[in-house]
C-alpha cells in the first residue's frame, strides 16, 4: 500500500513543508557525494558524517564516552532528523511529508508547523533513546518528525481519503482509501514491529529497536497528536474544508 495523494485542499502555499523536503534531499545528496564511487575513503567519510551528526543514544545519555566529536550531543537531536540511510528511506519519508504535511501546515500556520515538526522529531528521538540508552548505533532520519505529522493529520482529517497504490503480486490498482485506514494500519505495523524487536532484543540483551527505530515512530505519532492541541490556532474555524477537531 503506497499513498500517493489525499483529497483535502489547502488554502496556503506549504513553504515549510517544501523547504523541509528540499533540505532533506540536499543533505542526502551531500551524503552520497561523500561516498564517491564506493572507495574506502568515501565510505569512511560517509560513516564519520553519520556518527558526527546522527543521534547516538549512549552519547546523549552519558552511557558511553563522548569521544572527540565536535557536535554537542543535544544538537544531534536536531541534525539527525535530516540524515537518511538510503534512497528508499529518504524517499518514503519525503513522500509522506508531502502528502500529509501540507494540510497540517495549512492548519497550524508556517511558524507553528515548524515548531511542531521539530518538537515531534525531538520527542520521537527521546522515546527511542529512553529504550536504547546504552546503544552506540546512530539514529538518523526524519521518520520521527514525519510520524508526528501523521498523528496530527489523523486527528484533523479523519474523514479524508488517500489515493493509494495497491500491489498484490500481479494485481496493481489505484484506489481511494480512507485516511483513518491508511494511518491506522501504519500505526499497527509500527506497534507490532516495535514489540517484535523489543522482545527479541531483550532476550539477547541488546538495545531495543533493531535497525529501525520503531519506538521513535510511535513516540512521534503520539507526540504529534498531543502537540496539535497545544499548538492549534485559537479559532478552530480557521482551517481548510473537511477539518475535524
Amino acid at each position: 500500500m503506497f499513498p500517493l495523494k489525499d483529497d483535502i485542499p489547502t488554502r496556503t502555499t506549504p513553504f515549510i513543508t517544501v523547504a523541509l523536503i528540499a533540505l532533506n534531499v540536499l543533505v542526502f545528496l551531500y551524503q552520497l557525494s561523500l561516498q564517491g564511487e564506493g572507495a574506502p575513503d568515501g565510505v569512511r567519510a560517509s560513516r564519520d558524517f553519520i556518527l558526527e551528526f546522527g543521534l547516538v543514544p549512549c552519547r546523549l545519555t552519558g552511557a558511553c564516552s563522548p569521544g572527540s566529536w565536535l557536535l554537542p550531543p543535544a544538537l544531534s537531536v536536531l541534525t539527525s532528523m535530516f540524515l537518511h540511510g538510503g534512497l528508499l528511506h529518504v524517499g518514503g519519508n519525503m513522500l509522506y511529508l508531502w502528502i500529509f504535511g501540507n494540510n497540517v501546515e495549512d492548519t497550524l500556520g508556517h511558524a507553528r508547523f515548524t515548531l511542531f515538526y521539530l518538537a515531534s522529531g525531538a520527542i520521537a528521538a527521546a522515546a527511542q533513546t529512553a529504550l536504547s540508552a546504552t546503544s552506540a548505533v546512530p539514529m538518523i532520519g526524519a521518520s520521527g518528525a514525519v510520524s508526528g505529522v501523521l498523528g496530527a493529520y489523523l486527528l484533523l482529517f479523519p474523514r479524508a481519503n488517500v489515493l493509494t497504490l495497491l500491489v498484490f503480486g500481479f494485481f496493481v490498482r489505484i484506489v481511494r482509501v480512507p485516511a483513518i485506514l491508511v494511518l491506522g494500519l501504519w500505526f499497527v505495523v509500527q506497534f507490532v514491529s516495535g514489540l517484535a524487536t523489543w522482545g527479541g532484543a531483550t532476550a539477547r540483551g541488546e538495545a531495543m529497536g533493531g535497525e529501525t527505530a520503531w519506538f521513535a515512530h510511535l513516540g512521534g505519532f503520539l507526540a504529534g497528536m498531543a502537540l496539535l492541541f497545544a499548538l492549534r490556532p485559537r479559532n478552530p474555524g480557521d482551517g481548510p474544508p473537511g477539518r475535524s477537531w
